[in-house]
Protein backbone atom coordinates (compact mmCIF):
# COMPACT_ATOMS: atom_id res chain seq x y z
CA UNK A 1 0.00 0.00 0.00
CA UNK A 2 2.97 2.30 -0.53
CA UNK A 3 1.58 5.53 -1.99
CA UNK A 4 3.77 6.96 -4.78
CA UNK A 5 4.43 10.64 -5.43
CA UNK A 6 1.65 12.35 -7.37
CA UNK A 7 -1.34 10.43 -5.99
CA UNK A 8 -2.07 13.03 -3.29
CA UNK A 9 -1.69 16.76 -3.85
CA UNK A 10 0.90 18.96 -2.15
CA UNK A 11 -1.31 20.58 0.54
CA UNK A 12 -2.62 17.25 1.84
CA UNK A 13 0.83 15.68 1.57
CA UNK A 14 2.24 18.53 3.67
CA UNK A 15 -0.58 18.19 6.19
CA UNK A 16 -0.07 14.45 6.55
CA UNK A 17 3.65 15.09 6.86
CA UNK A 18 2.91 17.32 9.86
CA UNK A 19 0.58 14.67 11.32
CA UNK A 20 3.23 12.00 10.81
CA UNK A 21 5.94 14.14 12.41
CA UNK A 22 3.73 14.83 15.43
CA UNK A 23 2.84 11.15 15.72
CA UNK A 24 6.50 10.15 15.60
CA UNK A 25 7.32 12.71 18.30
CA UNK A 26 4.57 11.28 20.53
CA UNK A 27 5.73 7.75 19.73
CA UNK A 28 9.30 8.62 20.76
CA UNK A 29 8.06 9.70 24.17
CA UNK A 30 5.82 6.65 24.52
CA UNK A 31 8.57 4.32 23.39
CA UNK A 32 10.74 5.52 26.28
CA UNK A 33 8.26 3.91 28.65
CA UNK A 34 7.88 0.75 26.58
CA UNK A 35 11.62 0.32 26.13
CA UNK A 36 12.06 1.01 29.82
CA UNK A 37 10.40 -2.29 30.66
CA UNK A 38 7.01 -3.47 31.81
CA UNK A 39 3.92 -1.24 31.53
CA UNK A 40 3.90 -0.76 35.30
CA UNK A 41 7.20 1.11 35.05
CA UNK A 42 9.20 -1.48 36.96
CA UNK A 43 11.77 -1.66 34.21
CA UNK A 44 11.54 -5.45 34.01
CA UNK A 45 12.11 -6.60 30.45
CA UNK A 46 13.39 -3.32 29.03
CA UNK A 47 16.90 -4.63 28.54
CA UNK A 48 15.43 -7.18 26.12
CA UNK A 49 12.83 -4.99 24.41
CA UNK A 50 15.24 -2.28 23.23
CA UNK A 51 17.56 -4.45 21.09
CA UNK A 52 14.73 -6.64 19.83
CA UNK A 53 12.78 -3.62 18.54
CA UNK A 54 15.37 -3.06 15.82
CA UNK A 55 15.08 -6.71 14.87
CA UNK A 56 11.29 -6.39 14.60
CA UNK A 57 11.74 -3.52 12.12
CA UNK A 58 14.18 -5.62 10.07
CA UNK A 59 11.83 -8.61 10.15
CA UNK A 60 8.89 -6.50 8.98
CA UNK A 61 11.05 -5.15 6.14
CA UNK A 62 11.91 -8.70 5.07
CA UNK A 63 8.33 -10.00 5.21
CA UNK A 64 7.07 -6.99 3.25
CA UNK A 65 9.16 -8.24 0.33
CA UNK A 66 7.01 -11.37 0.16
CA UNK A 67 3.99 -10.43 -1.93
CA UNK A 68 1.35 -13.17 -1.83
CA UNK A 69 -1.45 -13.63 -4.39
CA UNK A 70 -4.93 -12.67 -3.18
CA UNK A 71 -6.98 -12.56 -6.39
CA UNK A 72 -6.53 -12.79 -10.13
CA UNK A 73 -3.73 -10.39 -11.02
CA UNK A 74 -3.46 -8.90 -7.54
CA UNK A 75 -1.08 -9.50 -4.65
CA UNK A 76 -0.69 -8.24 -1.13
CA UNK A 77 2.04 -7.91 1.46
CA UNK A 78 2.33 -7.44 5.19
CA UNK A 79 1.79 -3.93 6.52
CA UNK A 80 3.17 -4.95 9.89
CA UNK A 81 1.58 -2.43 12.24
CA UNK A 82 -0.28 -5.05 14.26
CA UNK A 83 2.69 -7.41 14.41
CA UNK A 84 5.11 -4.72 15.60
CA UNK A 85 2.68 -3.22 18.12
CA UNK A 86 1.90 -6.57 19.73
CA UNK A 87 5.54 -7.67 19.89
CA UNK A 88 7.17 -4.48 21.20
CA UNK A 89 4.33 -2.08 22.10
CA UNK A 90 2.22 0.39 20.09
CA UNK A 91 4.56 3.39 20.33
CA UNK A 92 7.68 1.37 19.58
CA UNK A 93 5.76 -0.53 16.90
CA UNK A 94 4.83 2.68 15.13
CA UNK A 95 8.49 3.72 15.14
CA UNK A 96 9.43 0.31 13.70
CA UNK A 97 7.07 0.75 10.74
CA UNK A 98 8.19 4.36 10.25
CA UNK A 99 11.83 3.23 10.04
CA UNK A 100 10.86 0.56 7.51
CA UNK A 101 8.97 3.07 5.36
CA UNK A 102 11.88 5.52 5.45
CA UNK A 103 14.37 2.86 4.37
CA UNK A 104 12.10 1.66 1.59
CA UNK A 105 11.53 5.15 0.24
CA UNK A 106 15.10 6.46 0.42
CA UNK A 107 17.03 3.32 -0.55
CA UNK A 108 14.62 1.33 -2.72
CA UNK A 109 12.37 4.01 -4.30
CA UNK A 110 9.34 2.24 -2.84
CA UNK A 111 6.77 4.79 -1.67
CA UNK A 112 7.13 8.42 -2.64
CA UNK A 113 9.40 10.85 -0.83
CA UNK A 114 6.79 13.61 -0.88
CA UNK A 115 4.24 10.95 0.08
CA UNK A 116 6.27 9.75 3.07
CA UNK A 117 3.93 11.55 5.46
CA UNK A 118 0.95 9.91 3.77
CA UNK A 119 2.53 6.46 4.11
CA UNK A 120 3.59 6.93 7.73
CA UNK A 121 0.13 8.21 8.63
CA UNK A 122 -1.62 5.40 6.81
CA UNK A 123 0.65 2.38 7.29
CA UNK A 124 2.25 3.20 10.66
CA UNK A 125 -0.14 5.42 12.61
CA UNK A 126 -3.53 4.05 11.53
CA UNK A 127 -2.55 0.38 11.61
CA UNK A 128 -0.98 0.51 15.06
CA UNK A 129 -3.80 2.53 16.64
CA UNK A 130 -6.56 0.35 15.19
CA UNK A 131 -4.83 -2.98 15.70
CA UNK A 132 -3.51 -2.42 19.20
CA UNK A 133 -6.72 -0.85 20.43
CA UNK A 134 -8.71 -3.84 19.18
CA UNK A 135 -6.07 -6.26 20.47
CA UNK A 136 -6.24 -4.84 24.00
CA UNK A 137 -10.04 -5.00 23.95
CA UNK A 138 -9.99 -8.64 22.88
CA UNK A 139 -7.40 -9.82 25.40
CA UNK A 140 -9.45 -8.11 28.10
CA UNK A 141 -12.62 -10.08 27.33
CA UNK A 142 -11.04 -13.37 26.24
CA UNK A 143 -9.74 -15.99 28.70
CA UNK A 144 -6.33 -15.00 30.06
CA UNK A 145 -4.39 -17.63 28.16
CA UNK A 146 -1.70 -17.64 25.52
CA UNK A 147 -3.99 -18.85 22.70
CA UNK A 148 -6.16 -15.80 23.38
CA UNK A 149 -3.20 -13.54 22.57
CA UNK A 150 -2.69 -15.30 19.25
CA UNK A 151 -6.40 -15.15 18.42
CA UNK A 152 -6.57 -11.46 19.32
CA UNK A 153 -3.49 -10.81 17.17
CA UNK A 154 -5.21 -12.51 14.21
CA UNK A 155 -8.36 -10.39 14.47
CA UNK A 156 -6.47 -7.14 15.12
CA UNK A 157 -4.21 -7.65 12.10
CA UNK A 158 -7.16 -8.59 9.90
CA UNK A 159 -9.04 -5.39 10.74
CA UNK A 160 -6.00 -3.11 10.51
CA UNK A 161 -5.51 -3.60 6.76
CA UNK A 162 -8.98 -2.50 5.53
CA UNK A 163 -8.76 0.28 8.14
CA UNK A 164 -5.64 1.52 6.36
CA UNK A 165 -7.50 1.25 3.04
CA UNK A 166 -10.32 3.39 4.45
CA UNK A 167 -7.76 5.93 5.67
CA UNK A 168 -6.19 6.11 2.21
CA UNK A 169 -9.61 6.65 0.69
CA UNK A 170 -10.19 9.53 3.09
CA UNK A 171 -6.86 11.11 2.14
CA UNK A 172 -7.69 10.62 -1.53
CA UNK A 173 -11.04 12.34 -0.98
CA UNK A 174 -9.19 15.33 0.49
CA UNK A 175 -6.32 15.55 -1.96
CA UNK A 176 -6.60 13.07 -4.82
CA UNK A 177 -5.01 14.37 -8.01
CA UNK A 178 -7.31 12.49 -10.41
CA UNK A 179 -11.04 12.77 -10.92
CA UNK A 180 -12.29 9.32 -9.93
CA UNK A 181 -15.59 8.82 -8.06
CA UNK A 182 -14.92 8.33 -4.37
CA UNK A 183 -17.39 5.44 -4.12
CA UNK A 184 -15.44 3.42 -6.68
CA UNK A 185 -12.17 4.06 -4.88
CA UNK A 186 -13.66 3.06 -1.52
CA UNK A 187 -15.27 -0.14 -2.80
CA UNK A 188 -12.20 -1.30 -4.70
CA UNK A 189 -9.70 -0.43 -1.95
CA UNK A 190 -11.64 -1.97 0.91
CA UNK A 191 -12.66 -5.03 -1.08
CA UNK A 192 -9.15 -6.07 -2.08
CA UNK A 193 -7.62 -5.13 1.27
CA UNK A 194 -10.05 -7.32 3.19
CA UNK A 195 -8.49 -10.22 1.28
CA UNK A 196 -4.99 -8.92 1.95
CA UNK A 197 -5.97 -8.58 5.60
CA UNK A 198 -6.46 -12.34 5.80
CA UNK A 199 -2.85 -12.87 4.77
CA UNK A 200 -1.74 -10.20 7.22
CA UNK A 201 -3.68 -11.93 9.99
CA UNK A 202 -2.16 -15.33 9.25
CA UNK A 203 1.41 -13.98 9.20
CA UNK A 204 0.86 -11.96 12.38
CA UNK A 205 -0.78 -14.80 14.30
CA UNK A 206 1.88 -17.33 13.25
CA UNK A 207 4.72 -15.01 14.24
CA UNK A 208 3.20 -13.96 17.57
CA UNK A 209 2.24 -17.56 18.31
CA UNK A 210 5.77 -18.78 17.56
CA UNK A 211 7.41 -16.21 19.84
CA UNK A 212 4.88 -16.64 22.64
CA UNK A 213 5.33 -20.42 22.55
CA UNK A 214 9.03 -20.18 23.42
CA UNK A 215 9.44 -16.79 25.09
CA UNK A 216 6.12 -15.19 26.15
CA UNK A 217 8.09 -12.64 28.19
CA UNK A 218 9.33 -11.11 24.92
CA UNK A 219 5.79 -10.36 23.67
CA UNK A 220 4.71 -6.93 24.88
CA UNK A 221 1.03 -7.71 24.35
CA UNK A 222 1.27 -10.78 26.59
CA UNK A 223 2.63 -8.96 29.64
CA UNK A 224 0.40 -9.13 32.66
CA UNK A 225 -1.38 -12.16 31.24
CA UNK A 226 -1.17 -14.15 34.46
CA UNK A 227 -3.54 -13.27 37.29
CA UNK A 228 -2.13 -12.94 40.82
CA UNK A 229 -2.73 -15.95 43.04
CA UNK A 230 -5.87 -15.57 45.17
CA UNK A 231 -6.72 -17.54 48.31
CA UNK A 232 -10.30 -17.82 49.53
CA UNK A 233 -10.66 -17.25 53.27
CA UNK A 234 -13.72 -17.03 55.52
CA UNK A 235 -13.11 -13.31 55.88
CA UNK A 236 -12.77 -12.69 52.14
CA UNK A 237 -10.33 -13.11 49.28
CA UNK A 238 -6.65 -12.63 49.96
CA UNK A 239 -4.32 -11.89 47.07
CA UNK A 240 -0.89 -13.43 47.41
CA UNK A 241 1.86 -11.24 45.96
CA UNK A 242 3.84 -12.91 43.22
CA UNK A 243 7.47 -13.67 43.81
CA UNK A 244 10.11 -11.36 42.42
CA UNK A 245 10.80 -11.90 38.73
CA UNK A 246 13.31 -14.60 37.97
CA UNK A 247 16.68 -13.50 36.60
CA UNK A 248 16.34 -12.41 32.98
CA UNK A 249 16.95 -15.10 30.41
CA UNK A 250 19.05 -14.23 27.42
CA UNK A 251 17.06 -13.21 24.36
CA UNK A 252 20.00 -14.00 22.09
CA UNK A 253 18.64 -17.33 20.71
CA UNK A 254 15.37 -15.68 19.71
CA UNK A 255 17.22 -12.70 18.24
CA UNK A 256 19.54 -14.92 16.22
CA UNK A 257 16.61 -17.01 14.96
CA UNK A 258 14.71 -13.87 13.99
CA UNK A 259 17.67 -12.39 12.16
CA UNK A 260 18.37 -15.62 10.28
CA UNK A 261 14.69 -15.82 9.31
CA UNK A 262 14.69 -12.19 8.09
CA UNK A 263 17.84 -12.71 6.01
CA UNK A 264 16.49 -15.94 4.52
CA UNK A 265 13.14 -14.37 3.66
CA UNK A 266 14.62 -11.23 2.10
CA UNK A 267 17.64 -12.88 0.51
CA UNK A 268 16.10 -16.05 -0.86
CA UNK A 269 12.37 -16.56 -0.41
CA UNK A 270 11.55 -13.11 -1.81
CA UNK A 271 12.63 -14.29 -5.26
CA UNK A 272 9.56 -16.53 -5.33
CA UNK A 273 7.11 -13.84 -4.22
CA UNK A 274 4.20 -12.88 -6.44
CA UNK A 275 5.07 -10.38 -9.16
CA UNK A 276 1.48 -9.19 -9.53
CA UNK A 277 0.77 -5.57 -8.54
CA UNK A 278 -0.29 -5.09 -4.93
CA UNK A 279 -3.74 -3.92 -3.90
CA UNK A 280 -3.14 -0.18 -4.27
CA UNK A 281 -1.23 -0.57 -7.54
CA UNK A 282 -4.01 -2.70 -9.00
CA UNK A 283 -6.78 -0.34 -7.92
CA UNK A 284 -4.78 2.68 -9.13
CA UNK A 285 -4.29 1.11 -12.55
CA UNK A 286 -7.88 -0.13 -12.93
CA UNK A 287 -9.56 3.06 -11.65
CA UNK A 288 -7.12 5.62 -13.04
CA UNK A 289 -5.67 6.90 -9.77
CA UNK A 290 -2.19 6.81 -11.25
CA UNK A 291 -2.88 9.38 -13.96
CA UNK A 292 -0.56 11.93 -12.36
CA UNK A 293 1.95 9.60 -10.72
CA UNK A 294 5.41 11.14 -10.62
CA UNK A 295 8.80 9.51 -11.00
CA UNK A 296 10.46 8.72 -7.72
CA UNK A 297 13.26 11.10 -6.77
CA UNK A 298 15.38 8.08 -5.80
CA UNK A 299 14.71 6.15 -9.01
CA UNK A 300 18.44 6.12 -9.77
CA UNK A 301 19.35 4.65 -6.38
CA UNK A 302 21.70 1.66 -6.70
CA UNK A 303 19.03 -0.35 -4.85
CA UNK A 304 15.94 0.94 -6.69
CA UNK A 305 13.17 -1.61 -7.19
CA UNK A 306 14.93 -4.02 -4.80
CA UNK A 307 17.70 -4.79 -7.29
CA UNK A 308 21.42 -4.11 -6.89
CA UNK A 309 22.61 -2.00 -9.78
CA UNK A 310 25.13 -3.62 -12.15
CA UNK A 311 24.50 -7.14 -10.82
CA UNK A 312 23.35 -9.06 -13.89
CA UNK A 313 21.80 -12.12 -12.27
CA UNK A 314 18.26 -11.16 -11.24
CA UNK A 315 18.03 -13.66 -8.41
CA UNK A 316 21.40 -12.65 -6.95
CA UNK A 317 20.62 -8.95 -7.41
CA UNK A 318 17.29 -9.19 -5.61
CA UNK A 319 18.73 -11.35 -2.84
CA UNK A 320 21.60 -8.95 -2.21
CA UNK A 321 19.19 -6.01 -2.15
CA UNK A 322 17.04 -7.80 0.40
CA UNK A 323 20.00 -8.63 2.63
CA UNK A 324 21.27 -5.04 2.41
CA UNK A 325 17.79 -3.79 3.27
CA UNK A 326 17.55 -6.03 6.32
CA UNK A 327 20.96 -4.88 7.49
CA UNK A 328 20.24 -1.19 6.91
CA UNK A 329 16.85 -1.38 8.63
CA UNK A 330 18.31 -3.31 11.55
CA UNK A 331 21.08 -0.75 11.97
CA UNK A 332 18.76 2.26 11.68
CA UNK A 333 16.09 0.78 13.94
CA UNK A 334 18.53 -0.40 16.58
CA UNK A 335 20.23 3.00 16.57
CA UNK A 336 16.94 4.80 17.14
CA UNK A 337 15.82 2.48 19.93
CA UNK A 338 19.18 2.46 21.70
CA UNK A 339 19.11 6.27 21.78
CA UNK A 340 15.52 6.27 23.05
CA UNK A 341 16.39 3.64 25.66
CA UNK A 342 19.41 5.64 26.87
CA UNK A 343 17.29 8.78 27.04
CA UNK A 344 14.79 6.87 29.18
CA UNK A 345 17.56 5.67 31.49
CA UNK A 346 19.05 9.15 31.89
CA UNK A 347 15.64 10.67 32.60
CA UNK A 348 14.86 8.00 35.20
CA UNK A 349 18.23 8.58 36.87
CA UNK A 350 17.83 12.36 37.07
CA UNK A 351 17.02 13.80 40.54
CA UNK A 352 13.38 14.48 41.28
CA UNK A 353 12.18 17.78 39.85
CA UNK A 354 14.96 17.97 37.25
CA UNK A 355 15.09 17.05 33.56
CA UNK A 356 17.96 15.12 32.05
CA UNK A 357 19.71 17.00 29.28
Amino acid sequence: MHVPDGFINAPVSLATGAVAAAAVAVALRGARRELGGSPDGSGHGGERTAPLAGLVAAFVFAVQMLNFPVAAGTSGHLLGGALAAILVGPYTGMLCISVVLLMQSVLFADGGLTALGVNVTDMALVTTIVSYGLFRLLVTVLPRRRPSVTAAAFVAALVSVPAAAVAFTGLYALGGTTDVPLGKVFTAMVGVHVLIGIGEAVITALTVGAVIAVRPDLVYGARGLRRPLELRTPDGTVTVPQAAPAPSRSARPVAVAGLVAALALAGFVSYYASTSPDGLEKVAHDKGLDGKEEEHAAKDSPLADYQVKDVGDERLSGGLAGVIGVGATLAAGTGVFVVVRKRRSRTAAAPAGTEAV
